[in-house]
């Protein structure tokens, strides 16, 4: 038998988090002959786009053919790809990521299966054949004549949790984190990942040799200019009050692969970015190791120092989901940030800095678009956030997941101590920290995901 397996994808998180594991586990179920079986990976527009999701979906060597965004509606619409693909006369849509309207149309196109992979929502059950959800409460709102066509599956990103570990999608390689997780939050210092700078108040720059004998705390300040503008003065501002009262504390900033150091370093440079000062922070300079000529490689990881001398290592290994489990606490905007963080179970303080309305412009969707306008776009950006002030709550996504508040969201014009105490009282009380853990693992669906919706490729394969 030869057939196709197209799948739909969008964003970096999808890409990442998504794609990898179930093309992962396509390959383990249905062989590596790529004469019988193909994996095409055709990416659609998303407002959070990096411009390299192509290049990831292309390292993974389970796929054979990638095309990128830009050719998406040409094909969407006129059922041709930019190189002319040819395809099998078997296969199966699968849906990880973009418009669940899109697998129907181009399903019907190629005659092939659909199957959906369903987060929190499923559409168009009616043209869809198959359903993998997350959880069951997803299945439980569609009309009972359709129920047949819902399994439920689990967790995608837990599977790329267990993936970055070592674990192969498998259970047990996500264990081995929440090990590590489970060390920091009873208040045992975690496994710092080799080259974790010690935030030593000195001019010596960290290195690999350091003991890893303190607490880690991740910094995601977001990756777009609207959220680093604020986030990356105020994050390390809070970094430095926190080691001040707390010198074993080390920090890390987990660099989103979209990111590159110097335009990060611009955020904290007092002459480049006006809110350095408006949060009271004196600045930070990039420090980039340099190469080693006889190793070809760098001797160290590269690190922001702050003026009190503070060192946060600048971590740019991406997925970077075993660094995050290090961590027993997160400083994080609102965003995708939050919803991988809940998936890791790690606990986190979401912060959403408000001393310039106009400056957040990063939502999604129609707000995202009005709020980006031309000339009028600062108007839209702080009617958009005053409205979204005004709201109780709720903003990142376990939060979001729940319909409670499980992990703190700090929405004003935020100071680094006001944040700062609250960061030194959860270090102080780790079993506030592992309440939190608890409900993030709570909410969440169950592992092995990625082989069960394999599986339902496998069987519309066969119809």
């Amino acid at each position: 038998m030869t057939a196709d397996i197209l799948i739909l994808s969008n964003g970096p998180g999808e890409v990442t988090t998504w794609v990898r594991p179930v093309v992962r586990q396509l390959r383990q179920q249905l062989g590596d002959d790529r004469n019988k079986i193909r994996i095409s990976v055709v990416l659609s527009p998303c407002p959070n786009s990096s411009g390299k999701e192509a290049d990831i979906a292309k390292s993974y060597p389970e796929v054979d053919r990638v095309q990128s965004a830009e050719h998406f509606w040409q094909f969407l619409l006129w059922g041709k790809t930019f190189e002319n693909w040819d395809w099998y006369k078997r296969g199966v849509v699968v849906f990880l990521g973009g418009d669940q309207f899109f697998p129907v149309v181009i399903g019907k196109r190629l005659e092939y299966r659909t199957v959906v992979y369903a987060e929190w929502d499923a559409r168009w059950y009616s043209m869809i054949d198959r359903f993998g959800v997350m959880k069951p409460t997803v299945a439980e709102r569609v009309p009972k004549k359709f129920a047949h066509k819902f399994s439920v599956v689990g967790d995608l990103m837990q599977e790329a949790q267990g993936l970055e570990a070592g674990g192969a999608g498998e259970a047990g390689g996500a264990g081995g984190a929440g090990e590590q997780r489970s060390q920091c939050v009873a208040g045992v210092p975690p496994v710092v990942a080799p080259g974790v700078s010690r935030g030593e108040n000195s001019s010596n720059p960290p290195t690999q040799h350091s003991q890893p004998s303190t607490e880690l705390i991740g910094v995601l300040p977001g990756s777009k200019p609207s959220k680093l503008m604020q986030g990356v003065p105020l994050t390390l501002a809070i970094a430095e009050y926190v080691h001040s009262k707390r010198p074993q504390t080390q920090f890390v900033i987990p660099v989103a692969p979209t990111l590159d150091l110097q335009t990060l370093a611009k955020f904290a440079d007092p002459k480049k970015n006006s809110f350095v000062q408006t949060f009271g922070f004196s600045g930070a300079s990039l420090i980039v190791p340099e190469l080693v000529p006889e190793i070809g490689t760098h001797s160290e990881r590269p690190f922001l120092k702050t003026g009190t001398g503070l060192c946060v290592e600048l971590w740019t290994q991406t997925p970077a989901y075993d660094l995050l489990s290090q961590c027993c606490l997160c400083l994080t905007t609102v965003g995708a940030n939050t919803a991988e963080l809940g998936a890791l179970a790690i606990p986190m303080i979401v912060l959403l800095p408000t001393q310039q309305l106009d400056a957040m412009r990063s939502w999604d969707g129609l707000p995202g678009l009005l709020a980006n306008l031309p000339l009028v776009g600062s108007g839209f950006a702080k009617m958009i956030n005053w409205l979204v002030l005004r709201r109780l709550g709720l903003l990142a996504w376990p939060n979001i997941w729940a319909q409670e508040m499980v992990v703190p969201e700090l929405v004003g014009k935020l100071q680094s101590q006001e944040v700062g105490e609250m960061v030194l009282d959860f270090l102080a009380h780790p079993e506030k920290l592992a309440e939190i853990r608890s409900k993030l693992q709570s909410i969440r669906g169950e592992p092995g995901a990625a082989q069960k919706l394999a599986t339902l490729v496998e069987e519309e394969l066969g119809n």
